[in-house]
């Protein structure tokens, strides 16, 4: 079965407790079992990880782009979370391993502080998806399918 990556990066292991006036209060499992469900909804098998270190994002990205690749996968998703605004080598990762990849934020980040509305992902993304809370996610995730496996008409 092929599998779509949903990474997400600093902080998100903090979700549901880290200023929920901004994120909520649904915590990173309840967005996991989300997005498993949105992923087996279109024939997917669903590899979510978190992690607060950029290289290890970096490693994951490679490798999810190795598995794109190899038939295995069809593409990311990806909530970078700070490193959106900052990661050169994040974006490079993406665009090197020639990954699909929808960018998600929960928040409106361009609702936010001026230093959040610059990314580093988009240019290499092919969606993003903003503002829609952890909702978001399945958003994003049908977007990619949407994307990669258009629906042809008869």
């Amino acid at each position: 079965m092929t599998t779509v990556y949903v990474f997400n990066g600093p902080n998100l292991n903090l979700l549901g407790v880290r200023k929920p006036e901004v994120y909520g209060t649904t915590v990173l499992a309840d967005v996991e079992a989300l997005c498993a469900t949105a992923a087996a909804g279109h024939g997917l098998e669903l590899d979510f990880r978190q992690t607060n270190h950029e290289g290890t994002l970096v490693d994951w990205i490679q490798e999810a782009g190795a598995a794109v690749v190899r038939g295995e996968a069809l593409g990311l998703v990806l909530n970078a979370a700070a490193y959106t605004h900052t990661s050169v080598a994040l974006h490079d990762a993406i665009e090197g391993a020639q990954l699909p990849t929808v960018e998600v934020h929960i928040s409106n980040v361009h609702g936010r502080e001026e230093f959040r509305h610059h990314s580093y992902v988009s240019p290499v993304a092919a969606g993003i998806v903003v503002g829609f809370g952890v909702d978001g996610y399945a958003l994003a995730i049908d977007g990619l399918v949407r994307k990669l496996r258009p629906v042809r008409s008869a």
